[in-house]
């Protein structure tokens, strides 16, 4: 019977791909952002072509935000969880090669078709019928890779964080494969499977969720690693976290109905959908509190940590978007809101102050162990691009806001003799203002990826790879 010791360093290579790939779409996705925010503004932008118009940009925008910036943060991360909380190496390197390549491949091909017109016309699920296949091709190997990895694992326990990405992928799946199933009449036109009433509910079911799964179960993932370490705080309670999660996925999934009040989707549906909302609040301020707790002992890094900042106000900014999607979600509130750029501040309340600030604040945290490195080039050039992103969203919510409240109260004005007070232009021209705020707003937070751009590229210049992967190694202790 003897010791033996047997080096396995983790696949960093991928995590690396994932990392610096969700800088570069968070940069293209956040400043076509800003440049269709300005469309609305100086309607000239549209530059009278067809694949530059608003409409078609729109649905572009959004994919890079959600599926090339957040996707890449979301597989880059969970391989590195994954890997370094069950301390074995990825089950598989050309597989998880395969799902960067393959995620870069999809990303390309909304980049192509969906200026060119090709879409479903489903939100969030705007990619036509060879893309979302090659989608879902990628996103089962990438359920292969991570799930064997837990399989192999050298631990005994599971954390808390894999449970939230190993549902955000399953649920995930199987959203797009039941939300995409479609008939194809050529290459790039399909028509859906459902129709009407069905085909809302289905999207909607789709669509919320992805908000749901995609946007918040699989960041919670990592804000529960993230969270801690950077804090170098235990999380403040396991129970809550176990709680979280199972309250979190039994809920998530009833809300989508919500997106049709006052449609034609059988009212019991849409009340059903209301109530969910109303009740996924407390798992959300849960795991809100969760992280936040985390901290006792350990506020005054604030003062010195703009990457702990960066995951602290994100956690408000969910705290936040969950009290206000519940509220939205009442019907009384929703007859004022919905239609109005309100949805537009509370949809961007969630993207840029909790999945990019928590994704940014992860970056930041992975890059310099990635490349060898103490800490990021700069770290002023961080509280730099942290206070630009605070500012931004700031900015285009408080906009938005009052836009949303303004256009859903001019809307509902009637005369005595109930005609409409304003036409649809008066509400327009009463917006404007509120746009240009939302595309200054909008400006200062792709500014500050424009900083995580260079701070990056500084890092990984005098980067030591090689001592990353030494550092990476597990002893691993075997009798034989």
């Amino acid at each position: 019977m003897s010791t033996a010791i047997s080096p396995t360093a983790y696949n960093y290579k991928v995590v690396r791909q994932f990392a610096i790939m969700t800088v570069v779409w968070g940069i293209l996705g956040m400043g076509l952002g800003v440049f269709i925010a300005s469309q609305l503004v100086w309607p000239q932008l549209n530059l009278d072509l067809p694949w530059t118009s608003f409409g078609r940009l729109r649905p572009l925008h959004t994919n890079l935000v959600i599926f090339a910036f957040g996707g890449c943060a979301l597989f880059g991360t969970s391989y590195y969880v994954v890997q370094r909380t069950c301390q074995t190496r990825l089950i598989s390197d050309s597989m998880a090669a395969f799902t960067f390549w393959g995620w870069q491949a999809v990303i390309l091909g909304a980049l192509i078709t969906l200026p060119m017109g090709y879409t479903t016309t489903k939100e969030y699920a705007e990619l036509e019928w060879p893309l979302a296949i090659l989608l879902a091709i990628v996103w089962v190997t990438y359920g292969l890779v991570f799930f064997g990895t837990i399989v192999k694992r050298k631990t005994k326990h599971i954390y808390v964080g894999n449970w939230f990405y190993g549902a955000f992928i399953v649920v995930t799946a199987m959203l797009h494969i039941v939300n995409h199933i479609s008939l194809p009449v050529s290459l790039f036109k399909s028509y859906s499977a459902y129709a009407g009433a069905t085909d809302a509910m289905i999207q909607w079911w789709y669509g919320h969720n992805a908000v749901g799964f995609f946007l918040t179960t699989g960041f919670l993932g990592m804000m529960y690693y993230f969270v801690p370490k950077q804090a170098e705080r235990p999380i403040y309670s396991y129970r809550l976290s176990i709680v979280h999660f199972w309250a979190l996925i039994t809920l998530y999934i009833w809300a989508g109905p919500h997106h049709l009040h006052y449609t034609a989707l059988p009212d019991w549906a849409q009340s059903l959908g209301m109530v969910m909302s109303i009740i996924l609040l407390a798992p959300s301020w849960g795991g809100m509190i969760n992280g936040m707790m985390t901290l006792s002992g350990a506020w005054h890094k604030l003062r010195t940590d703009p990457i702990l900042r960066f995951l602290v106000v994100s956690l408000a900014f969910y705290g936040m978007s969950t009290f206000e999607g519940p509220m939205m979600a009442i019907k009384t509130v929703n007859s004022l809101s919905h239609y109005t750029d309100w949805t537009i501040g509370h949809v961007h309340a969630g993207a840029l102050g909790w999945v990019a600030m928590i994704s940014i604040g992860a970056v930041y945290h992975m890059i310099p162990k990635l490349y060898g490195r103490e800490q990021m080039h700069s770290i002023s050039l961080i509280n730099a691009h942290f206070w630009l992103a605070t500012i931004g969203t700031v900015l285009y919510i408080a906009s938005m806001w009052v836009n949303g409240i303004t256009q859903g109260l001019m809307w509902r004005a009637i005369n005595d003799d109930g005609t409409l007070t304003y036409s649809f232009v008066e509400a327009l021209q009463a917006s404007h203002p509120g746009y240009i705020v939302r595309a200054l707003g909008g400006a200062f937070f792709a500014s500050g990826m424009l900083l995580m751009a260079y701070n990056v590229f500084r890092t990984v210049r005098a980067a030591n790879p090689a001592q990353a992967e030494e550092a990476a190694k597990i002893v691993v202790v075997g009798a034989h």
